[in-house]
């Protein structure tokens, strides 16, 4: 049965999860606080860096690599329905990711083993950062998008499908209401009420604060910052190289993105010297030709840390048709086809209830 929902939050998760929506049949309103595929107010989807693995994925619990893994296999014929519907091409590149010491090897080779992925002990003959470290990882099945562009894809494909975007709009945090198990309008700050028959909450940090007083979510802001490089002209980097919580992407454009950090100070989207200063020494010891390069941006933006990493993808204990797809923390990017597909089950009442526990709704305390 075809239903009007309305999708609250325009990022990459929200935009995935309003096109699983439609290829099921339902008519979508897309809501977005600003632009989307806009920044300024640390919206995750456009700093990230683009990475479609969950870095260290041994580290976490097996339904984050549920998850990821299965988005991870979906990204490539993903993106190229994108570039073929719209134009817009999201920069789809497997080039592959280099692991470097300490990556816990052990569990590494049993975690490759166990999701099927090629391991390989030799990097390729281009890779100088092999060169640093003993006994690198080579995962050449790593891909990486643009997410900026990734999302105009999304935004365009949804608007050819016949979606409503309202950019620029605020919806208020829910307010305490009638006795009543069904939610049948939100208003925004403008003082409208939006109607639908059923809402889905994708607003990453901000879906807690959404939700107000009405069972909030354990989701808060965790601050993340980015440098960007041009490519050095000598050593080029050509591939993903992780160490010890930082990474290095190449860009398609010719740039390389630099990061990151874990900081829980709320809302605050500032950019700080002593954080840029750390991340251009990583930069450094990886591709000692940056250690003299301009950088060229420095930004931030704000996961939705959640326990665990573990995204909470369920209905709302009291309104039944509020859901609520977020929390996804470091890998919202890497986990929203997959995500945004059990998100639409659950709307159809499709999903299992195997499936579904490990993302149940856990209120914060």
């Amino acid at each position: 049965m075809s239903r009007n929902i309305i999708v609250a939050g325009g990022g990459i998760l929200g935009c995935m999860t309003a096109m699983s929506l439609i290829q099921r049949g339902h008519q979508v309103t897309l809501v977005e606080r600003g632009q989307i595929g806009g920044h300024g107010q640390g919206e995750a989807s456009w700093a990230a860096a683009g990475i479609l693995f969950p870095l260290l994925p041994w580290a976490y619990v097996e339904p984050v690599n549920r998850l990821a893994v299965a988005s991870m296999r979906a990204y490539g014929e993903l993106c190229q329905r994108l570039l073929e519907d719209t134009g817009i091409d999201p920069e789809y590149q497997q080039d592959g990711m280099l692991l470097l010491p300490d990556y816990k090897r052990e569990q590494a080779l049993a975690w490759a083993s166990q999701y099927g992925f090629s391991e390989q002990a030799a990097a390729p003959a281009h890779s100088f950062a092999a060169n640093l470290y003993d006994d690198p990882m080579w995962l050449p099945e790593v891909a990486h998008v643009r997410p900026p562009v990734l999302l105009a894809a999304l935004k365009q494909w949804l608007l050819q499908q016949g979606a409503a975007i309202l950019e620029n709009t605020e919806l208020l945090p829910l307010a305490a209401a009638p006795e009543s198990d069904r939610l049948t309008r939100w208003q925004t700050r403008a003082g409208h009420d939006l109607e639908a028959d059923a809402f889905v909450m994708t607003a990453g940090a901000w879906s807690g604060l959404l939700l107000g007083d009405q069972q909030p979510l354990p989701i808060k802001p965790m601050r993340g910052q980015m440098l960007l490089y041009a490519q050095p002209p000598q050593q080029k980097l050509t591939h993903i190289v992780f160490r010890e919580g930082f990474y290095m992407v190449p860009r398609r454009d010719g740039l390389i993105l630099a990061g990151s950090c874990l900081e829980d100070v709320g809302f605050d989207h500032a950019v700080t010297d002593d954080m840029g200063s750390q991340l251009a020494a990583k930069a450094a010891a990886l591709l000692p030709e940056l250690a003299d390069a301009p950088i060229l941006a420095h930004w931030s933006g704000f996961r939705p840390g959640s326990p665990d990493n573990v995204p909470t993808i369920a209905a709302h204990p009291r309104y039944k048709n509020l859901y609520i797809n977020s929390g996804h923390f470091r890998y919202g990017l890497t986990m929203a086809p997959a995500s945004a597909e059990l998100l639409a089950d659950l709307v159809q009442d499709n999903a299992s209830e195997g499936e579904l526990a490990a993302y149940a709704y856990r209120a914060a305390e």
